[in-house]
């Protein structure tokens, strides 16, 4: 049976509209040559795979630095420790009669440990987890906002070296 259209707007021509947080951003390995980030696939809404940065919510009274870290770590089993602020991107979207408002804050984190696996992701919205070459970022992020994201996470890596 074919699924039903969406309509354009709800019922009664109104949006609902939530607004929402979330945080994640880039895990480097700097011990490679040249150094690598660990991203995720995703499936989007018309079954293709995206591959982007790891990123989540906040949970109750995290700051979005800690939201960072476990989102990370949840999604590509990699452990980091923050070192570096990457900015903030929001975006709008619909879904299901709202409209959301998202601000993603990003951040650079050096990896201390962990192995790729998606096995930790509770929402199971990773389907795939590999290391980037960070000068292959461009070619591989699905999104322009998290490929400008990338080109600052450099740019640092290269002021701190």
């Amino acid at each position: 049976m074919p699924a039903a259209p969406r309509r354009a707007r709800p019922r009664g021509g109104r949006w609902r509209t939530v607004e929402e947080t979330s945080a994640g951003g880039l895990v480097v390995d700097l011990a490679a040559s040249p150094p690598a980030v660990a991203v995720i696939a995703r499936v989007n809404r018309a079954g293709r795979l995206e591959w982007c940065l790891p990123k989540g919510h906040l949970e109750g009274a995290e700051t979005p630095e800690q939201a960072a870290v476990r989102e990370i770590e949840e999604e590509t089993g990699i452990r980091g420790r923050v070192v570096g602020d990457l900015g903030t991107i929001d975006y709008w979207f619909a879904v299901e009669g709202r409209r959301i408002h998202k601000t993603v804050h990003h951040y650079l984190l050096e990896a201390t440990g962990g192995r790729l696996t998606v096995e930790g992701d509770p929402d199971a919205e990773a389907v795939d987890v590999e290391w980037v070459p960070i000068d292959e970022l461009g070619s591989r992020l699905a999104f322009a906002n998290e490929r400008r994201i990338a080109r600052a996470a450099t740019a640092l890596l290269a002021d701190s070296a």
